[in-house]
Protein backbone atom coordinates (compact mmCIF):
# COMPACT_ATOMS: atom_id res chain seq x y z
CA UNK A 1 0.00 0.00 0.00
CA UNK A 2 3.49 2.58 0.55
CA UNK A 3 2.90 5.05 -2.07
CA UNK A 4 6.78 5.26 -1.93
CA UNK A 5 6.72 2.13 -3.76
CA UNK A 6 6.46 3.53 -7.31
CA UNK A 7 9.62 5.55 -6.63
CA UNK A 8 11.67 2.55 -5.60
CA UNK A 9 14.12 1.04 -8.42
CA UNK A 10 13.93 -3.01 -10.05
CA UNK A 11 16.62 -3.53 -8.09
CA UNK A 12 15.36 -2.22 -4.99
CA UNK A 13 12.02 -4.00 -5.05
CA UNK A 14 13.95 -7.29 -5.96
CA UNK A 15 15.84 -6.98 -2.86
CA UNK A 16 12.89 -6.54 -0.63
CA UNK A 17 11.04 -9.07 -2.20
CA UNK A 18 13.90 -11.28 -1.46
CA UNK A 19 14.38 -10.57 1.97
CA UNK A 20 10.33 -11.49 2.86
CA UNK A 21 11.63 -15.04 2.31
CA UNK A 22 13.78 -15.01 5.55
CA UNK A 23 11.81 -12.85 8.11
CA UNK A 24 8.25 -14.52 8.55
CA UNK A 25 5.88 -13.13 11.27
CA UNK A 26 5.41 -14.63 14.89
CA UNK A 27 1.54 -14.73 13.64
CA UNK A 28 -0.01 -16.72 11.36
CA UNK A 29 -0.43 -16.05 7.66
CA UNK A 30 1.51 -12.88 7.35
CA UNK A 31 3.74 -12.03 4.42
CA UNK A 32 6.73 -9.73 4.10
CA UNK A 33 5.84 -6.05 4.97
CA UNK A 34 6.36 -3.46 2.46
CA UNK A 35 5.87 -5.88 -0.58
CA UNK A 36 1.51 -6.33 -0.59
CA UNK A 37 -1.55 -4.14 -1.44
CA UNK A 38 -2.75 -3.77 1.93
CA UNK A 39 -2.57 -2.05 4.83
CA UNK A 40 1.83 -3.28 5.68
CA UNK A 41 2.36 -3.26 9.62
CA UNK A 42 6.11 -4.32 11.12
CA UNK A 43 5.38 -5.22 14.61
CA UNK A 44 8.59 -5.62 17.25
CA UNK A 45 7.55 -9.15 18.77
CA UNK A 46 4.48 -11.09 18.78
CA UNK A 47 2.11 -8.61 21.40
CA UNK A 48 2.49 -6.11 19.04
CA UNK A 49 1.96 -7.93 16.14
CA UNK A 50 -1.12 -9.75 17.74
CA UNK A 51 -3.11 -6.41 18.55
CA UNK A 52 -2.29 -5.30 14.79
CA UNK A 53 -3.93 -8.66 13.23
CA UNK A 54 -7.13 -8.24 15.53
CA UNK A 55 -7.28 -4.61 14.43
CA UNK A 56 -6.51 -4.85 11.44
CA UNK A 57 -7.88 -7.98 9.82
CA UNK A 58 -8.25 -8.19 6.97
CA UNK A 59 -6.92 -4.99 5.93
CA UNK A 60 -3.00 -5.94 7.01
CA UNK A 61 -0.45 -7.45 6.21
CA UNK A 62 1.19 -7.94 9.39
CA UNK A 63 5.35 -9.20 10.02
CA UNK A 64 7.28 -9.66 12.92
CA UNK A 65 10.91 -8.66 13.43
CA UNK A 66 11.18 -11.47 16.37
CA UNK A 67 10.84 -14.73 14.98
CA UNK A 68 9.11 -16.98 16.95
CA UNK A 69 11.36 -18.68 19.49
CA UNK A 70 13.75 -16.47 19.32
CA UNK A 71 14.18 -14.54 22.64
CA UNK A 72 12.77 -10.75 21.64
CA UNK A 73 15.23 -9.31 24.16
CA UNK A 74 18.41 -10.43 22.34
CA UNK A 75 17.05 -9.32 18.86
CA UNK A 76 19.58 -7.47 16.46
CA UNK A 77 17.93 -6.14 13.52
CA UNK A 78 19.19 -7.05 9.82
CA UNK A 79 20.08 -5.34 7.26
CA UNK A 80 17.62 -6.93 5.56
CA UNK A 81 14.82 -6.41 8.43
CA UNK A 82 15.96 -2.43 8.14
CA UNK A 83 14.95 -2.45 4.44
CA UNK A 84 11.74 -4.14 5.23
CA UNK A 85 10.96 -1.38 7.83
CA UNK A 86 11.28 1.30 5.62
CA UNK A 87 9.08 -0.07 2.85
CA UNK A 88 6.26 -0.52 5.57
CA UNK A 89 3.10 1.73 5.97
CA UNK A 90 3.28 2.03 9.37
CA UNK A 91 5.47 0.14 12.83
CA UNK A 92 4.26 -0.75 15.78
CA UNK A 93 6.84 -1.57 18.77
CA UNK A 94 7.49 -1.06 23.06
CA UNK A 95 10.34 1.56 23.15
CA UNK A 96 13.09 0.50 25.53
CA UNK A 97 12.21 -2.81 25.26
CA UNK A 98 14.40 -4.22 22.22
CA UNK A 99 16.82 -1.42 21.33
CA UNK A 100 18.36 -2.38 17.78
CA UNK A 101 14.10 -1.93 16.80
CA UNK A 102 14.52 1.67 18.89
CA UNK A 103 17.24 2.33 16.33
CA UNK A 104 15.79 1.48 13.66
CA UNK A 105 12.71 3.21 13.96
CA UNK A 106 14.57 6.13 14.35
CA UNK A 107 16.24 6.17 11.49
CA UNK A 108 13.83 5.12 9.12
CA UNK A 109 11.38 7.41 7.36
CA UNK A 110 7.85 5.78 8.08
CA UNK A 111 4.88 8.38 8.59
CA UNK A 112 3.08 5.73 11.12
CA UNK A 113 5.43 5.34 13.89
CA UNK A 114 2.89 3.50 16.98
CA UNK A 115 5.30 3.22 20.44
CA UNK A 116 2.81 0.96 22.75
CA UNK A 117 4.81 2.79 25.70
CA UNK A 118 3.20 6.20 24.66
CA UNK A 119 -0.63 4.22 24.94
CA UNK A 120 -0.66 3.64 28.59
CA UNK A 121 1.49 3.86 31.63
CA UNK A 122 4.82 2.24 32.92
CA UNK A 123 5.81 1.82 36.52
CA UNK A 124 8.44 0.71 38.42
CA UNK A 125 8.02 -2.67 40.14
CA UNK A 126 11.35 -3.43 42.03
CA UNK A 127 10.23 -1.12 45.01
CA UNK A 128 7.35 -2.97 46.24
CA UNK A 129 9.83 -6.39 45.47
CA UNK A 130 11.50 -5.53 47.78
CA UNK A 131 9.46 -4.11 49.83
CA UNK A 132 7.37 -7.74 50.55
CA UNK A 133 10.74 -9.49 51.02
CA UNK A 134 11.59 -7.18 53.81
CA UNK A 135 8.97 -8.25 55.63
CA UNK A 136 11.22 -11.46 55.90
CA UNK A 137 14.68 -10.73 55.62
CA UNK A 138 16.76 -7.63 55.31
CA UNK A 139 18.85 -9.04 52.80
CA UNK A 140 16.16 -8.99 50.45
CA UNK A 141 17.42 -5.17 50.12
CA UNK A 142 20.29 -6.22 47.95
CA UNK A 143 18.06 -8.22 45.53
CA UNK A 144 15.41 -5.18 45.63
CA UNK A 145 18.12 -2.80 44.36
CA UNK A 146 19.95 -5.50 42.23
CA UNK A 147 16.47 -6.43 40.32
CA UNK A 148 15.75 -2.30 40.33
CA UNK A 149 19.58 -1.53 38.40
CA UNK A 150 18.55 -4.37 35.66
CA UNK A 151 15.27 -2.62 35.18
CA UNK A 152 17.20 0.60 34.29
CA UNK A 153 19.49 -1.12 31.71
CA UNK A 154 16.32 -2.22 29.55
CA UNK A 155 13.43 0.46 30.29
CA UNK A 156 14.55 3.30 32.01
CA UNK A 157 13.69 1.66 35.46
CA UNK A 158 10.11 1.35 34.11
CA UNK A 159 8.89 -2.71 33.33
CA UNK A 160 7.86 -3.07 30.27
CA UNK A 161 5.90 -6.10 30.42
CA UNK A 162 2.19 -4.20 30.09
CA UNK A 163 0.87 -6.75 27.88
CA UNK A 164 0.40 -9.57 30.92
CA UNK A 165 -1.98 -7.09 32.60
CA UNK A 166 -5.21 -7.07 30.30
CA UNK A 167 -6.28 -3.39 31.40
CA UNK A 168 -2.86 -2.31 29.93
CA UNK A 169 -3.09 -3.95 27.05
CA UNK A 170 -6.48 -3.23 26.19
CA UNK A 171 -5.36 0.55 26.63
CA UNK A 172 -2.70 -0.10 23.94
CA UNK A 173 -4.97 -1.46 21.51
CA UNK A 174 -7.48 1.33 21.61
CA UNK A 175 -4.21 3.91 21.08
CA UNK A 176 -3.71 1.00 17.96
CA UNK A 177 -6.89 1.08 16.89
CA UNK A 178 -6.78 5.30 16.22
CA UNK A 179 -3.59 5.02 14.98
CA UNK A 180 -4.81 2.59 12.35
CA UNK A 181 -7.58 4.61 11.47
CA UNK A 182 -5.73 7.89 11.24
CA UNK A 183 -2.83 5.98 8.74
CA UNK A 184 -5.73 4.15 6.72
CA UNK A 185 -8.98 6.39 6.90
CA UNK A 186 -10.78 4.02 3.99
CA UNK A 187 -10.61 1.13 6.52
CA UNK A 188 -11.35 3.08 9.60
CA UNK A 189 -14.87 1.78 10.32
CA UNK A 190 -13.41 -1.76 10.39
CA UNK A 191 -10.62 -0.89 12.43
CA UNK A 192 -12.94 1.21 15.15
CA UNK A 193 -15.48 -2.43 15.00
CA UNK A 194 -12.08 -4.52 15.34
CA UNK A 195 -10.85 -2.97 18.05
CA UNK A 196 -13.99 -2.63 20.06
CA UNK A 197 -13.99 -6.02 19.75
CA UNK A 198 -10.77 -6.65 20.97
CA UNK A 199 -10.83 -4.55 23.69
CA UNK A 200 -14.76 -6.11 25.13
CA UNK A 201 -12.69 -9.87 24.74
CA UNK A 202 -9.78 -8.07 27.12
CA UNK A 203 -12.16 -6.74 29.25
CA UNK A 204 -13.67 -10.17 29.84
CA UNK A 205 -10.66 -12.20 30.08
CA UNK A 206 -9.67 -9.74 33.21
CA UNK A 207 -12.86 -10.45 34.44
CA UNK A 208 -11.77 -13.84 34.54
CA UNK A 209 -8.44 -13.19 36.05
CA UNK A 210 -10.65 -10.90 38.67
CA UNK A 211 -12.66 -13.80 39.51
CA UNK A 212 -10.04 -16.93 39.32
CA UNK A 213 -7.80 -14.84 41.59
CA UNK A 214 -9.71 -13.52 44.50
CA UNK A 215 -9.93 -16.15 46.71
CA UNK A 216 -6.69 -18.16 47.41
CA UNK A 217 -4.65 -19.38 50.15
CA UNK A 218 -1.51 -17.40 49.44
CA UNK A 219 -1.11 -13.96 47.44
CA UNK A 220 2.74 -14.28 46.81
CA UNK A 221 3.84 -16.62 43.91
CA UNK A 222 7.94 -16.79 42.79
CA UNK A 223 9.06 -16.78 38.84
CA UNK A 224 12.70 -16.38 37.30
CA UNK A 225 11.55 -13.69 34.93
CA UNK A 226 10.50 -10.34 36.49
CA UNK A 227 7.90 -9.89 33.72
CA UNK A 228 4.74 -10.33 35.90
CA UNK A 229 4.52 -7.29 37.97
CA UNK A 230 1.61 -5.79 36.39
CA UNK A 231 -0.31 -8.68 36.74
CA UNK A 232 0.45 -9.11 40.04
CA UNK A 233 -0.28 -5.41 40.33
CA UNK A 234 -3.51 -5.70 39.05
CA UNK A 235 -5.09 -8.29 41.12
CA UNK A 236 -3.37 -7.87 44.21
CA UNK A 237 -0.56 -10.15 44.20
CA UNK A 238 2.82 -10.02 44.72
CA UNK A 239 5.80 -11.86 42.64
CA UNK A 240 9.30 -12.53 43.94
CA UNK A 241 11.44 -13.22 41.00
CA UNK A 242 14.62 -15.01 41.63
CA UNK A 243 16.73 -12.98 39.04
CA UNK A 244 14.99 -10.28 38.08
CA UNK A 245 14.99 -9.63 34.17
CA UNK A 246 17.70 -12.29 33.51
CA UNK A 247 16.06 -15.88 33.84
CA UNK A 248 19.12 -17.48 32.97
CA UNK A 249 21.83 -16.38 35.54
CA UNK A 250 22.04 -18.71 38.29
CA UNK A 251 20.87 -17.71 42.04
CA UNK A 252 23.44 -17.66 44.91
CA UNK A 253 23.35 -19.94 47.77
CA UNK A 254 22.11 -17.47 50.26
CA UNK A 255 19.02 -16.07 47.75
CA UNK A 256 18.14 -19.56 47.61
CA UNK A 257 18.37 -19.62 51.43
CA UNK A 258 15.85 -16.28 51.28
CA UNK A 259 13.41 -17.85 49.42
CA UNK A 260 13.02 -21.28 51.32
CA UNK A 261 12.65 -19.04 54.26
CA UNK A 262 10.23 -16.80 52.27
CA UNK A 263 7.98 -19.51 50.21
CA UNK A 264 7.68 -21.20 54.38
CA UNK A 265 6.12 -18.09 55.53
CA UNK A 266 3.65 -17.45 52.71
CA UNK A 267 2.91 -20.81 51.92
CA UNK A 268 4.14 -20.96 48.26
CA UNK A 269 4.22 -24.42 46.69
CA UNK A 270 6.15 -23.61 43.13
CA UNK A 271 8.38 -21.99 41.19
CA UNK A 272 7.50 -20.54 37.76
CA UNK A 273 9.78 -20.70 34.67
CA UNK A 274 8.70 -19.71 30.88
CA UNK A 275 8.98 -21.62 27.40
CA UNK A 276 11.56 -19.51 25.43
CA UNK A 277 14.88 -20.04 28.31
CA UNK A 278 15.90 -23.07 30.30
CA UNK A 279 14.20 -24.24 33.58
CA UNK A 280 16.98 -25.19 35.17
CA UNK A 281 17.40 -22.30 37.34
CA UNK A 282 13.97 -22.99 38.36
CA UNK A 283 14.52 -26.60 38.84
CA UNK A 284 17.56 -26.23 41.25
CA UNK A 285 15.64 -23.75 43.66
CA UNK A 286 12.55 -26.02 43.96
CA UNK A 287 14.81 -28.75 44.34
CA UNK A 288 16.55 -26.85 47.29
CA UNK A 289 13.10 -25.79 48.98
CA UNK A 290 11.35 -29.06 48.21
CA UNK A 291 9.00 -26.84 45.56
CA UNK A 292 7.15 -27.99 42.61
CA UNK A 293 7.64 -26.23 38.71
CA UNK A 294 5.61 -24.60 36.66
CA UNK A 295 5.11 -22.64 33.30
CA UNK A 296 3.98 -19.26 33.70
CA UNK A 297 4.15 -17.58 30.13
CA UNK A 298 5.37 -13.88 29.60
CA UNK A 299 3.85 -14.19 26.10
CA UNK A 300 6.64 -12.78 24.11
CA UNK A 301 6.49 -14.90 21.51
CA UNK A 302 4.57 -18.46 20.94
CA UNK A 303 5.80 -21.71 19.29
CA UNK A 304 4.90 -25.42 19.66
CA UNK A 305 5.64 -25.24 23.12
CA UNK A 306 3.42 -22.64 24.39
CA UNK A 307 -0.18 -23.35 26.21
CA UNK A 308 -1.75 -22.19 23.68
CA UNK A 309 -2.42 -20.77 20.06
CA UNK A 310 -2.60 -16.97 20.68
CA UNK A 311 -2.29 -14.62 23.49
CA UNK A 312 -5.82 -15.34 25.21
CA UNK A 313 -5.25 -19.20 25.47
CA UNK A 314 -1.63 -19.21 26.98
CA UNK A 315 -3.16 -15.72 29.43
CA UNK A 316 -5.95 -18.45 30.33
CA UNK A 317 -3.43 -21.47 31.07
CA UNK A 318 -1.49 -18.68 32.80
CA UNK A 319 -4.30 -18.17 35.12
CA UNK A 320 -5.00 -22.12 36.26
CA UNK A 321 -1.23 -22.07 36.79
CA UNK A 322 -1.61 -19.19 39.58
CA UNK A 323 -4.73 -20.72 40.49
CA UNK A 324 -3.29 -24.06 41.46
CA UNK A 325 -0.02 -22.31 43.23
CA UNK A 326 -1.69 -20.31 45.06
CA UNK A 327 -4.61 -22.40 46.12
CA UNK A 328 -8.05 -21.38 45.15
CA UNK A 329 -10.30 -21.50 47.47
Amino acid sequence: MNVRRQHISGIAVAAVTALGLGTLSACSGANAAGNTEKFDVVASFYPMAFLAEQIGGAHVNVTSLTEPGQEPHDLEISAKQTAQLQESDAVLYLKNLQPSVDDAVAQSEIKTKIDAATLTTLEKHGDEVGGHAAEHDDDHADEAEGHDDHEHEEAGGLDPHIWLDPVRYAEVAEGVGKAFQKADPDHAADYAKNTAALVKKLDDLNTEFETGLKNTKTKVFLTTHAAFGYLAERYGLTEEAINGLDPESEPSAARVKELEKMAKADGVTTVFYETLVSDKTAKTLAADAGLTTDVLDPIEGITDASRGKDYFSVQQANLKALQTALGTK
